[in-house]
């Protein structure tokens, strides 16, 4: 995904994405992007766990 960009397209990518948001927001914004990826790591965690209760139920 990222490997056809360079150090400077990141850099501009950050540079932009700054210059929009300015810098109050981008803490809130980093904050919001960590709890929603620990969410979908929990969700995945929790449906996996209810997919091995199933198959324990099933089985016995």
């Amino acid at each position: 995904m990222f490997g056809s960009l360079g150090i400077w397209e990141i850099l501009l990518i950050v540079v932009v994405i700054a210059l929009l948001f300015g810098g109050k927001k981008l803490p809130e914004l980093g904050k919001g992007l960590g709890q929603g990826i620990k969410n979908f790591k929990n969700a995945v965690k929790g449906e996996d766990k209810n997919e091995e209760k199933s198959k324990d139920e099933k089985g016995n």
